[in-house]
């Protein structure tokens, strides 16, 4: 098939080998991508993105090479003609095959282009690209995602929304980013909280929209002791998250905060958002202000014009909703009440909450190696007996407690629940008690309560059948499970348990 002189240059060849390769390595890729069931990040990257690119690259070269070719032949024989676009005769079969195979291939350019582009901007959507492209950086927050409450929502539902002008915002962003990763030049752990994250009533509330917040909710917690026995302590209490009847909106429970008719701002000290030393509520239907501050931190009105004022939304609190790093004392718990670890091995407890609470390696692999080592020595040198007699039931809990490990703490990205505090709750980290911990006061004498029935109530507590009940529509008075006298009253929970996990 003849085709005009100026396509036969090295330039337009080139251009032509680069397209021809890179169409067929898109159908070869695709073709092994359709029949191989087991998923590859990296292969939708390579089928959609890169490959593609440079198919574009080597069409745009064949006609950058003809174009120069005749220039160069014009200069050549020194040709300087009145018209100096170049005619097209499709009386010439040279010219005809040239329009067809232009044609043709640029019918299929553009539905090659249109099913790429569509699936390519799928792929950059999907749950696979955001969690596994990037494995080192994003395997603690993907792991997590997998097992949290929203592990069936897209990635983008949360970190993007809907509309055109936050898409192209998050990919401009992931520019940054992926030129980070390719530099190995990205912080470990990754820094949070994320300060251009879209607002909360754009993403989250598409779902949990707050007409549609249930009124109380029963929760039931169980506990286990670091005694030789393992004690178990039950406690269920009755979440408040809103109001005692529905009827009655958001005028009472937890979600009072999220009122329409109501606005809070703060200010916190620190990029976390762990101190907040200033609140100011606005009712929004009379008008009245109140402004609260902490009489036990140094501050005062000069640092309101340098440090920003935040309106407070969903994420204040929950600011984990799917990236959860369950503690050491939560996860063993967990796991020993599904039995994955047996409650009946004597001081198990114990030795899990001893090994967890070493210093970590600098790799996943040494750390459970570590982990092994120190839970068999507990009991080797602790409890000999025990380790002669169950050795099945220690080498299953063991193997537990590294499974779990593997789930929520990540040495070599530095990631585990000690960076990343968890808002919700008031135990391991201040949460509720950044703003509720009564020295938040006013200038009228008013003060932010520490009060535990204004979240919720207790209706059950104590060892595992000994438990005391509370009468209907009644709450009981916390019961420490170890004596501190009323230590719990006067102090933060987290005064002990951020040492204790």
């Amino acid at each position: 098939m003849k085709l005009p002189r100026s396509y036969y240059n090295l330039l337009s060849l080139i251009g032509t080998a680069i397209a021809g390769v890179s169409f067929f390595m898109i159908m070869f890729l695709f073709i092994i991508s359709f029949f191989w069931e087991k998923s590859n990040s990296y292969l939708g990257l390579f089928i959609y993105i890169i490959i593609p690119a440079f198919l574009v690259i080597g069409l745009l070269i064949i006609p950058l090479g003809m174009i120069i070719e005749m220039r160069r032949r014009k200069k050549r024989v020194q040709i300087y003609l009145k018209n100096e676009w170049p005619v097209i005769d499709l009386n010439i079969s040279k010219y005809r095959n040239a329009i067809l195979i232009f044609g043709i291939g640029a019918l299929l350019l553009l539905l090659l282009t249109g099913l790429g582009s569509y699936e390519a901007f799928h792929y950059t959507e999907s749950v696979e690209f955001c969690g596994k492209l990037c494995h080192e950086v994003m395997k603690p927050e993907y792991t997590a995602y997998q097992n949290s409450p929203h592990a069936r929502v897209t990635c983008v539902e949360c970190h993007v929304g809907s509309g055109a002008g936050w898409y192209v915002r998050s990919k401009l962003s992931g520019i940054r980013q992926v030129y980070a990763v390719t530099t190995n030049n990205f912080s470990r752990p990754i820094a949070t909280p994320i300060h251009n994250l879209r607002p909360a009533r754009e993403t989250c509330e598409q779902c949990h929209w707050p007409q549609k917040f249930y009124s109380r909710q029963l929760r039931n917690e169980k506990h286990f002791l670091s005694d030789s026995m393992n004690t178990e302590w039950n406690i269920s209490l009755q979440m408040k998250i809103g109001p005692s009847h529905s009827a009655y909106g958001l005028a009472e429970g937890i979600h009072w905060h999220i009122n329409p008719n109501v606005k809070i701002d703060y200010i916190s000290t620190e990029d976390n958002r762990e101190e907040i030393p200033w609140v100011r509520y606005t009712n929004l239907l009379t008008g009245q202000v109140t402004i609260f501050k902490d009489t036990t931190a140094k501050f005062d009105d000069s640092h309101i014009e340098k440090l920003n004022i935040r309106g407070m939304d969903c994420i204040d609190c929950h600011n984990r909703p799917s990236h959860h790093y369950a503690t050491p004392a939560e996860f063993i718990d967990y796991s020993m009440t599904t039995g994955a670890i047996s409650k009946d091995l004597h001081f198990i407890k114990k030795a899990t909450m001893k090994a967890l609470v070493e210093p970590l390696k600098h790799t996943t692999d040494s750390t459970l190696i570590q982990i092994d080592s120190l839970i068999n020595s507990y009991y080797k040198e602790n409890k000999p007996w025990i380790y002669a007699s169950k050795q099945t039931e220690i080498k299953k809990s063991i193997e537990e407690v590294k499974n779990q490990f593997c789930k929520n703490v990540f040495p070599e990205m530095k990631a585990s629940w000690d960076v990343y505090p968890d808002h919700i709750g008031h135990k391991t980290y201040n949460g509720c008690f950044r703003c509720h911990n009564d020295t938040h006061i006013s200038e009228n004498g008013k003060t932010i309560s520490k009060d535990c029935n204004l979240c919720h109530t207790i209706v059950l507590q104590g060892k595992a059948g000994q438990e005391s009940y509370a009468p209907l529509n009644n709450s009981l008075e916390f019961v420490h499970p170890k004596d501190i006298g009323n230590e719990w009253k006067t102090s933060l929970c987290t005064v002990c348990h951020r040492n204790l996990y």
